[in-house]
Order: structure tokens, then sequence, then C-alpha cells
């Protein structure tokens, strides 16, 4: 979500900082500062909004080494006091961070007593932590750090600098992505290739739970107990001159990796000022006055609604039915008295779609397009309108828009539910907790060579698959095994894990994958039987765990997001399942033979 960049060693540090932070203000804009010392002074710089409103307070600004951040807030409002750089309580030691530090509170109260605050972020009080446990106990600069990631849970990149010292950078993560540039004489810190790309193409990974000492001349990997860890580096493969994908070699994985971006933008988009969630009162009124609501959608949107179904209803507190376009547009069911009817399309312009839209028209029932695309024919002839603001999707397997889907109706449902004062919705942190999704989302985007590695003996040569799951995953899994068929062309279906025995078990035989969904703690064990029945007729299995539910033997292991929320982040990492198994078997990622992007014809 945010981005950090960092360098040591050379006396352009502060352009370097600056034309780093440029490439990551995809990370998020709300707020960006660097600090940089080396110079006849230090220098702490900081600004509310863009990369350029940063820069233009730099004149001036130099040294040689250096930290940057551009951020997307997620603790106190955009702000100079909150913008990273955070400094100690004697200003000491500078960091900067993203992720999600769980237990920020706790550490206040246990560890800081008495210290001073500028601000609302955990960030600010892991650097006092560091910088008290070097200056009030003594400790080294790097073993002060090693001790405060002991303490820190949750979710982090950090660089940290001590003032004192302009030959040092020392960084930690865990969960969320962060790498070492080599430069010629100096070298970088930065969330992602992209932002150092002018000056080297030469990286070093670093692995959760890994502290690294980045010198000019020098990189020194160590667990966080002091154990040396050896690192080659690799070679960025960037085409820059791709301006539509940009550094991406398929679209549909530059779609994956801006997942985190677009719940940024929806917060945007329905938040106010003061962090309260905003939709149209004339669409919070069309909900309440319906008595039943109908999801009308097809192929990815439709699976959207299903994932938002449970969440709909209990915010709402109205049932919710959801209904194939293509088969009502031929085939009206029965209907309440005061029924809404919401259509899901990411283009807008779903022709199975349209025809029901204008037979509710002519029947006079209300209607709400949830699109990506305003003045869109879906758009134009509901009556009205929530966006995506996912940004233009142009693969034709949809990911983005399929999570700016849910999370869009999570706006909806928590507007509504506050408006009818439904204690689930009042007590829903929407915004907090699509910051954790969004978090959840980049430490999966972060484990992608884990990822291929487990496709490629899986899917590389299979011809079936079967995505199992209950509860919200039943519903992840049909998405999932759309994705995957669209694309690599395996024959897949999704299942409700406990109807396997009702049939398709009969399917199962020696090496056919199935791919496990587990994340609701009540299910995730009736789900764990049904994998051994289905691996004791010879199936591969690979399993997709939240934390909360987790097993040491778990292949791909995610953070535990709010279970409204969790078909969001549970969802991406079966995207990039679908994204490597189709590079293995030599295809077309973005254009899959016989699909098109919009389907406008019936």
């Amino acid at each position: 979500m945010c981005g950090i960049v960092g360098v040591v060693g050379n006396t352009n540090a502060t352009d370097i900082l600056i034309q780093g932070l440029e490439k990551l203000e995809y990370r998020g804009y709300d707020s960006a500062g660097i600090f940089v010392l080396g110079g006849a002074e230090n220098h702490l710089v900081k600004a509310v909004g863009r990369i350029a409103e940063l820069s233009a307070k730099t004149a001036g600004v130099e040294g040689t080494t250096g930290i940057g951040h551009t951020r997307w807030a997620t603790h106190g409002k955009p702000t100079e006091d909150n913008a990273h750089p955070h400094r100690s309580e004697t200003e000491r030691f500078v960091l900067v961070h993203n992720g999600v530090i769980e237990n920020y509170l706790e550490i206040k109260e246990e560890y800081l007593a008495g210290h001073h605050f500028k601000g609302q972020t955990d960030t600010e009080i892991a650097v006092h932590l560091i910088g008290k446990f070097a200056e009030e106990d003594g400790l080294s600069v790097l073993e002060a750090f090693k001790k405060a990631l002991h303490i820190i849970r949750g979710s982090y990149a950090f660089a940290l600098i001590d003032s004192q010292d302009p030959e040092v950078i020392y960084v930690a993560k865990n969960k969320s992505p962060l790498l070492i540039g080599l430069g010629q004489g100096y070298n970088m810190v930065c969330s992602d290739a992209m932002a150092m790309i002018r000056e080297t193409n030469q990286y070093m990974e670093i692995h959760d739970q890994e502290l690294v000492i980045v010198k000019a001349d020098s990189v020194e990997v160590q667990d966080y107990d002091g154990n040396s860890r050896e690192r080659a580096s690799y070679t960025a493969e960037l085409d820059l001159s791709d301006i539509g994908k940009g550094t991406y070699p398929y679209y549909m994985l530059k779609e994956i990796d801006e997942q985190p971006t677009v719940m940024r933008k929806l917060i945007q988009a329905y938040t106010d000022e003061f962090g309260q969630v905003v939709v149209d009162p004339a669409i919070i009124k069309a909900v309440q006055d319906a008595d039943r609501i109908y999801i009308l959608a097809a192929g990815t949107s439709y699976h959207a609604g299903f994932a938002s179904k449970k969440m709909l209803e209990e915010l709402t507190d109205t049932p919710v039915e959801l209904g194939i376009s293509s088969e009502w547009g031929y085939g009206m069911p029965l209907l309440s008295k005061k029924p809404l009817f919401i259509f899901i399309s990411q283009s807008g312009e779903t022709a199975d779609s349209r025809q029901v839209l204008v037979k509710a028209n002519k029947m006079g029932i209300p209607s709400l397009t949830v699109t990506n695309v305003p003045g869109s024919t879906l758009s134009r002839e509901a009556n009205h309108t929530m966006l995506l603001h996912a940004g233009p999707e142009i693969a034709v397997a949809s990911t983005k828009a399929y999570t700016a889907q849910i999370a869009a109706l999570a706006f909806l449902a928590k507007a509504v539910g506050e408006a009818n004062g439904n204690a689930k919705a009042q007590a829903f942190d929407l915004v907090h907790e699509l910051s954790i999704v969004a978090q959840s989302i980049e430490s999966t985007l972060s484990e992608k060579e884990t990822i291929e590695a487990k496709v490629r003996d899986l899917l590389e040569t299979t011809r079936n698959a079967f995505y199992i799951g209950r509860g919200q995953d039943y519903y992840v899994a049909m998405e999932a095994s759309l994705k995957l068929k669209e694309i690599s062309y395996i024959q897949c279906e999704g299942f409700a894990a406990g109807e396997l025995k009702h049939g398709t078990i009969a399917l199962i035989e020696e090496g056919t994958p199935v791919l496990a969904l587990l994340s609701d703690p009540v299910l995730a064990n009736h789900t764990r039987g049904n994998i051994q029945e289905v691996a004791a007729r010879g199936a591969k299995v690979l399993t997709i765990a939240e934390e909360n539910v987790a097993k040491d033997t778990d292949d791909i292991v995610l953070t535990t997001v709010h279970p409204y929320l969790s078909p969001i982040s549970m969802v991406v990492p079966t995207q990039l399942v679908a994204y490597f198994a189709t590079l293995h078997r030599g295809l077309d990622v973005d254009k899959p033979r016989n699909l098109a992007k919009s389907v406008t014809v019936e």
C-alpha cells in the first residue's frame, strides 16, 4: 500500500528518493516525506498530497543517505504530523513503515509511558520503542531494533536511520514487500523494483522476519536472532517501453497487483474527510424501501454477488437472492412485493443484464448498477449507480473488478445498516478492515514465487481440477474455478466441500488436483475432513488457509481478515494460481480463446 525508498552512499540522495517515490505513488498519495542526512545538516521534509507537493519543498535538501515514504493513511488522518518518516522521542532515530502493527496500543501502554507523540500512527510508536531501547536502556542500535522486532506483531516493512550515523540503513520486513537495490558504490531500499529501476536492475530479496544492514559498500542479511543469511541478487527484467502494461508482462498480473490500490480508491470514494462512510442517500433509501434485494449478474460479477450475500443480508436486514442474467431475461421468477434489482457488471455493457434491466424498468422496479464504467449502458439506464473506481481492466480474466465489487457492496451494506441502526453495521469498522485486507493482499503478492512453484507441479499438465470450500469459501471456489478454466483451459469446478460425497467424488482419481479453501473457524475442520476423503482416493491437494484456521501443513497461509471481507483476500492467491498455471502451459494470459472482455451479445 504505502511505498518505501531509501539510499545510502550517494550524493544525489534527494533526487533518488523523489524519483523513487514518484514511481511508487500508485501505492498511496495521502502524504509523503523524506529524511536526508550526510550533508551540512539533516533534513526532514513532509507534505500532504502528491509527491509533487513534497518535491516542491526539497530545494536545497542535500545529503548522501536518506529514506522516503508515500503514504496511504491507515492510522490517523493525512496530515504532516502523521506523514512518514517519524522520529523517536529525542529525534535521534527516524523510521518509515508499511503495514499494520497489531499491538501498537499495547506497546504504547507498556513501554512508552511519558513519551510525547506528534501524530496518531502506529509507526511513531514503533520508532519511539526503538529509541527507548537504545537511549534509555543503553542497547546498540542493532540490538534495540532486534528487541523491538521481537515485540512488534503484525505486517511491516521498516527502514530505520540513526541520525548520528549516515553510513547505514537498517531494514526489516514481515508480510510487506521490501527489496534491496544494488548500485555501483551505493545501495538502495524500495518497496518495488520499479522505484529504483533508473538506478539499477540488480536486486536482493528480503524474506519475512529478516533484518538487513545496508551500507554503501555492503549488504548484510540476518534473522532476528543475529544468524547470517546468504542471499544472491537477481536481475529485474523490466520493460519500461511498454506503456500500457508498464513493467508487467501481462495486463492480468498488473491488475492483480493493483488490487490494494483499488481498495484505497474505494475508501477515498466512499468516505468523507472524517472517515465516515458516505453513499448517495437516494441509494440508501432505495435499499431501505425494498423487502428483497435481487442481484443480477454474469460470470465473475455473479460470483461477487454470492460473496456479498451474507454481508448484505446481515447488515441491511434484507433478504438477498442471486439471479443469472441470461436466465432471468427469459424467465423472470415470482418476485416479492417491493423488489430492488442490483446489477453488477465490470463493463456496464453486459447484454444479458441489460435485457433484465429493460424489463425491470417497464415493470417499475427500482434498480442500482454497480459498475467500473461511468456512463455505461447499465449505469445510464438504471435508477442509481455505484462506481468501482478500479481503473481500466484490460485482461479478459477479471481480477480487480471482482474484489472491487465486493468492497463497493460492503460500503453499501455498511451505509444502509448504519441508517437502519443495525448493531452489526455500526460495529463494523469497514475502513480499518479494508486496510487490513489490502495488507493481506500485499503479503500474498510478495509470495508469488512460492505460489508459482506449487502450481507448476500441480497444474502444468492436468486436464481437470477442483476447488472446494464451505460457506464464503465455497463462493470463492466458484470464482477461483472460473478463473482457472477461462485462461488455462483446465476443466475446473468449484464445489461446496460437503457435496463431494454426493456424487462428485466419483471423479477423483490418482493425481486429480484439489485446491481447498479454509477461512471459517466453524467450518474449517469439516472441510479438512473432505480433504482427507479426496486424499484417500489419490487426489493431490493444495490448501489455502487464513491464519486463524491454518495448520503447519497448509501450502498458502493468509492474514486473517474480517469474515465479511475474506472473499477479497482469499481470491487473490487463486488468481495467481490461474495466472501461473496458464504461463506454465504456454498460453496467452490476457487473451484466452473464445472470450471477450465485455459480453455485449445475449
